[in-house]
């Protein structure tokens, strides 16, 4: 391998120049394993058929369609050499919303798996202005990677250059396509290893989807830029990943995922009996943790750690220590280190101890906008903070607790009440599979709380049954003033509830 094929900070280069014979990444859903050494000698093969058969330079747009696997890192690292922007679309958008989102980035190229040619098909239409691709088993792309073509010279691209466009799931509007940088992604790898271990004999269950921030970057790209290896699951399945977690011959030491993957692991029958031992950090984001969750893992010996972040911020934000797991329970941590934090009240004041504000960021992993949409970018990043629309509350030691969403909070006869902390009460309810509160309207008192409860299989409770054993654990405006029952609870692409729908299905006024 010639030096002059290594970009200073081309992550995957570099490692192949030290250590090539060390493990990079296992495609879980067809076996596939790769050096570091394979590893890179299979994306310069990619960027070299990339720019020389479609003539991808420095700038384009690459969209791609596909699920989970190898195959996706390796477009990822292959748009990096060219210093073209890559654009992973999410799997579970209508085909008028991934059309939207086409039209805003405008492609040079569409990378499709087979799984989903007709979509790709189907959202092109005859006058795209893009080519479609193929990727996977006997595909163009796969053809390219195995080829040992070699891409002569990589791109030189600036640090704060555009490296991806994450584009956000589009719940209050037409998706945004956050602008992620090169320094974004550095300093989110520098963020991450600096609240949890990562080396070189870490190994990363990827079980988020890789159009997700958090399936790339929680910690798949910082594992990466150690080098260690990852290991790429196709899909989540809790019978399938415990598998996998207990796996010796994997040797998983590290997982991210949100609150409803580890809860919906420690109800299958083989959590209690599988090896967990080999576990150095598991790690819950996306939504606050029920404590029963967090606690249910603690009783198996592992420690799971909440920590904070979002699209627009790299995403790594608030971690907590492993040491402080148990004793801090609930907690998302403290700060990264190259991060700034301030919690506001609705005037942008900074708030005391103990009260909960909104949190503002600022700091070099976080965005510098959305992708022509210079609006919504002067929106959220007003005054030079990023205005992330969650609420949190900071205790004395300076460890933060994420209260719930700015917006799903609801006040009732004037009392701010946030639904995170009445369905952590819900989830203590025996019987209860899950559950979320939503803000109604109520002539009394403005607005009040419903809660939406799946019952485990075989459980009879009735809403007067749950509200009571809710009722000496809130105090009195906290309480649901209603229960209804449903059969699962709406959740997004990455497994959080979706509230949007559950409003719109259950939002009707209060009775009282």
């Amino acid at each position: 391998m010639r030096p002059s094929t290594i970009r200073a900070y081309d992550w995957i280069a570099n490692h192949a120049l030290r250590r090539a014979d060390a493990p990079a990444a296992v495609d879980l859903a067809t076996g596939r394993r790769f050096t570091y050494g394979e590893f890179h000698a299979r994306i310069d093969g990619l960027a070299a058929g990339l720019a020389g058969t479609f003539g991808i330079a420095p700038g384009d747009r690459v969209a791609v369609l596909a699920q989970s696997s190898t195959d996706v890192f390796e477009l990822q690292f292959a748009c990096f050499r060219l210093g073209a922007i890559f654009v992973p679309l999410n799997l579970r958008l209508t085909p008028v919303e991934l059309a939207a989102i086409l039209a805003n980035c405008a492609p040079a190229l569409l990378v499709h798996d087979k799984a989903f040619e007709a979509r790709a098909v189907e959202i092109s239409g005859p006058n795209s202005r893009w080519r479609l691709v193929g990727c996977g088993p006997g595909s163009t792309c796969e053809a390219a990677a195995a080829s040992g073509q070699r891409l002569k010279v990589p791109a030189e691209m600036n640090l704060h250059d555009t490296a991806t466009l994450l584009y956000t799931s589009g719940t209050t509007g037409q998706p945004k396509g956050v602008i992620v940088t090169y320094a974004m992604n550095l300093f989110n790898a520098l963020n991450s290893a600096g609240v949890t271990p990562i080396s070189e004999r870490s190994v990363m269950l990827c079980v988020m989807p890789l159009f997700h921030t958090a399936g790339l970057n929680c910690f798949a790209n910082p594992i990466f830029h150690s080098g260690g290896a990852v290991a790429v699951a196709g899909s989540f399945d809790p019978g399938e990943t415990l598998r996998q977690l207990g796996d010796a011959g994997l040797g998983i030491t590290h997982m991210f995922g949100v609150p409803a993957h580890y809860q919906f692991l420690a109800a299958h029958p083989d959590f209690a009996a599988t090896d967990l031992g080999r576990l150095e950090s598991v790690t819950v984001g996306g939504a606050p943790a029920p404590l029963p969750v967090i606690e249910a893992w603690q009783r198996r010996g592992v420690a799971l750690a909440q920590g904070y972040g979002m699209t627009e911020t790299g995403p790594m934000t608030l971690c907590l220590d492993r040491a402080d797991a148990v004793r801090k329970v609930g907690s998302a941590g403290k700060l990264a280190m190259h991060m700034e934090l301030r919690l506001v009240d609705g005037e942008g004041r900074d708030v005391d101890d103990e009260e909960v504000g909104e949190i503002w960021l600022r700091g070099p992993s976080i965005t510098p906008g959305y992708w022509e949409n210079p609006a919504a970018t002067e929106q959220a990043l007003a005054g030079g903070w990023l205005h992330t629309g969650d609420a949190a509350r900071r205790d004395a030691e300076g460890y933060y607790f994420i209260v719930d969403r700015w917006k799903d909070m609801y006040i009732s006869g004037g009392e701010n009440v946030y639904p995170a902390e009445v369905e952590n009460v819900l989830y203590r309810i025996e019987g209860v599979a899950e559950a979320a509160v939503i803000g109604v309207p109520s002539a009394r008192w403005g607005e009040t709380g419903r809660a939406v409860v799946v019952l485990k299989s075989g459980v009879a409770l009735d809403p007067a049954m749950i509200l009571a054993q809710c009722a000496g654990q809130l105090a009195r405006y906290k309480l649901p003033q209603d229960v209804v029952f449903t059969e699962a609870l709406p959740r997004n692409a990455t497994g959080k509830v979706h509230k949007p729908t559950l409003r719109a299905a259950f939002g009707g006024a209060a009775a009282v």
